[in-house]
């Protein structure tokens, strides 16, 4: 069975997506690297649920919290910043995040900022990205 990918021309609008946020605490996304990072063949991106410039410190200390949960290992080419972003609609479960980088994007689609952690690593943990080139995300929620 071949993966299809996945399709997003639509997505959630400003008052959605501060609905859909209400008590996400944060998201990861997995999915496969360029071929050539061998090392690092797995693209992490980390969208936590806040709106501030993080300090230096407790940037460090979330990063390596998160490296450690999830046996992440080997990270490379590390951003670390406040950035917009957007949600797509599909055929999955929960919104696709949307790291919105082209500033024709950040104008077209519907977003908000969030302080994301975007690199590659690697894990033995997140297999469908690294032997099956498969992208997926998964939301944790506050336990309130």
């Amino acid at each position: 069975m071949e993966a299809k990918a996945i399709v997003t021309d639509e997505y959630l609008d400003h008052n959605e997506i501060q609905e859909h946020l209400k008590n996400v605490e944060y998201i990861i996304m997995a999915a496969p690297a360029p071929s050539q990072f061998k090392e690092t063949p797995i693209h992490f991106t980390l969208f936590l649920h806040t709106q501030q410039t993080l300090p230096k410190e407790i940037q460090d200390a979330v990063f390596e919290k998160f490296l450690k949960e999830n046996s992440i290992k080997n990270p490379t080419q590390i951003m670390a910043k406040l950035m917009p972003v957007g949600f797509g609609k599909s055929q999955q479960e929960t919104p696709m995040p949307l790291l919105l980088v082209k500033k024709e994007d950040q104008f077209s689609i519907p977003s908000a900022p969030m302080f994301v952690f975007d690199f590659l690593a690697d894990s033995d943990n997140f297999f469908e990205a690294k032997t099956h080139a498969l992208t997926g995300w998964t939301y944790s929620y506050d336990q309130d």
